[in-house]
């Protein structure tokens, strides 16, 4: 099978387990152990060993009950850092552009802060994408630290992105331990937690499929 890259795995792995992923599973298993025995290749293998065999009944209601029912654990990564909808809406909107520049295009109703769209731009453009992604690594501490806290098989997928980032500056391990105490930020009364209407597409997400680059 041809070389695909951590960060697409990771993508793909972060997403719900929907019928079209649950088909794929053991096409991505192999990516991954094709992907060596570093850190990052380990992580991913060890959370693919537990992935392959669960049940997709299982899968699908752990997978909700993970991401969708705690705060700490949201993917979209502004909207732990962002309560204000006015300042969210600007970061969204500026990733949005960036991702156009490097010729990534949003699929509908896909947000622009989602993790697994991060990690998709970050196999498409390595340099700028990790660079992003360093630049939100205090929202993915947040989320990592919580998956570990709840023993949450996801865990590992977390360790696997932050394992080729620069170590946490002073102020960025400050924001995790505030956001760890209090939670993101409350949103103002009245309006919407997720995104303003310029950046909000009607349609759920479909995860792309499989393709090495």
């Amino acid at each position: 099978m041809t070389d695909v890259h951590p960060f697409k795995l990771l993508s793909l792995l972060l997403q719900y387990p929907g019928e079209e992923l649950l088909a794929a599973r053991e096409e991505l298993a192999a990516a991954a152990e094709e992907l060596g025995r570093g850190p990052q290749a380990r992580a991913i293998q060890a959370f693919c060993a537990w992935w392959r065999e669960a049940g997709p009944r299982e899968l699908q209601e752990r997978y909700v009950e993970t991401f969708d029912f705690s705060r700490r654990a949201c993917l979209h990564l502004t909207y732990q850092r962002l309560g204000d909808r006015r300042r969210r809406g600007q970061a969204l909107v500026a990733l949005k552009e960036r991702y156009a520049a490097a010729g990534l295009e949003l699929a509908d109703g896909e947000l622009p802060d989602y993790l697994p769209v991060m990690l998709e731009f970050a196999a498409l453009a390595p340099e700028p994408g990790l660079e992003l992604l360093a630049r939100h690594r205090d929202a993915i501490e947040l989320v990592r630290a919580d998956l570990h806290e709840r023993g949450s098989p996801w865990a590992p997928l977390l360790d696997a992105v932050v394992a080729p980032l620069p170590g946490l500056t002073r102020a960025q391990a400050a924001r995790v331990r505030r956001l760890a105490r209090e939670g993101p930020p409350d949103e103002q009364v009245g309006l919407e937690p997720f995104a303003p209407p310029e950046v909000m597409p009607p349609a759920p997400v479909t995860p792309r499929p499989l393709e090495a680059p």
